[in-house]
């Protein structure tokens, strides 16, 4: 007979929004021969919350294990009541850590962590930055399977020249402050005037519009896409010679992941879980957080040392298939099983 999961998370695609692991762990573990039943895809905050604690109740003597997607955020309050509920009613729950922020959660609401974290049957660090964090604050039950990437979907590009053609994957929010990719495109045009700068993904927070405001205020061209699909960004990619990370908090990006697969040399910033898919002059150029200088500079270095790029490039490559699903799902079956 099937195993049987609850998955609890964000099915928010169908607004507009990105897809988060919900939809896309969720349905590698249907072709593993699970089964899979979920919650949630309702527009607001209190409307996926009482959709989750339903699914927990209606699903109580179902399933072998409810997983979580759990978050630092507001979306923090679902992970919390429906593990509750999930340990009223005798249910193995799995929390699946995400946001580089969580260990904040942890010292702000120690109590509160500790009923979730505690309690689970395991608890799902995608980085090991997260594991480390979770493991210092005295939590033993965490083990590391990181973020999954089909890589045989991903044409690797190898470029022989780099141009300052530069790509930002993410959500337009404040915690992945997209207006220092301004910044650099800005500096950059002052050296390289056809440098150019693409911005991909969907407003989450108001930034969308902060950034065009702004990218605007210093006449700086910037070409907005929205949000793409996964084809439709991949492809542009290829038109492109680097990506930049500017973020402010994070765990294991799957947009950096793409664009270490697809062959883009990525510079970030140095900030959460970054150093643990990241190392400076071995796969990326690394820079202090809101460092625009910096990255101004690395991306110099990529556009005048070639050599440099296309090293750090395989390199991102070669580091990447460990996180390939035909890898990572050997782990998924032995937690699950």
């Amino acid at each position: 007979m099937k195993n049987q999961l609850l998955y609890l998370g964000n099915r928010l695609s169908k607004h507009g929004l990105n897809k988060t692991t919900i939809e896309t762990l969720g349905l590698h573990l249907e072709h593993e021969d699970f089964s899979v039943f979920y919650a949630s895809d309702k527009k607001s905050f209190p409307f996926r919350m009482m959709d989750m604690m339903k699914a927990v109740f209606q699903y109580r003597n179902k399933v072998d294990y409810i997983l979580i997607d759990t978050y630092s955020t507001k979306a923090f309050w679902y992970a919390f009541v429906c593990s509750q509920l999930a340990r009223f009613f005798k249910n193995k729950y799995i929390p699946i850590l995400h946001g580089g922020d969580l260990p904040n959660r942890l010292k702000r609401n120690p109590k509160l962590c500790r009923m979730v974290f505690a309690n689970a049957y395991q608890n799902v660090a995608p980085s090991g930055y997260l594991k480390q964090a979770f493991e210092s604050a005295g939590f033993a039950n965490v083990i590391h399977i990181p973020n999954s990437i089909e890589i045989e979907k991903y044409e690797f590009k190898q470029r022989e020249i780099i141009t300052p053609k530069l790509i930002w994957v993410r959500a337009f929010a404040s915690i992945y402050n997209p207006t220092m990719a301004v910044k650099v495109v800005a500096e950059l045009q002052k050296v390289y005037p056809n440098a150019t700068l693409t911005m991909v993904g969907p407003d989450k927070d108001g930034s969308l519009e902060t950034t065009k405001l702004f990218a605007n205020s210093i006449n700086t061209m910037v070409n907005f896409t929205g949000k793409l699909t996964k084809e439709d960004w991949w492809k542009l990619a290829s038109e492109h010679d680097i990506f930049i990370n500017t973020t402010h908090f994070d765990n294991t990006p799957v947009s950096v992941m793409e664009a270490m697969t697809l062959g883009l040399p990525v510079v970030s910033t140095n900030v959460g879980g970054i150093p643990f898919l990241l190392s400076d002059n071995e796969n990326a150029l690394l820079v202090d957080d809101n460092d625009t200088k910096a990255m101004v500079e690395s991306v110099q270095k990529l556009i005048e040392n070639p050599e440099k790029a296309i090293f750090l490039a395989n390199n991102a490559r070669n580091f990447i298939e460990q996180m390939d699903w035909q890898v990572v799902k050997k782990q998924w079956a032995d937690l699950l099983q």
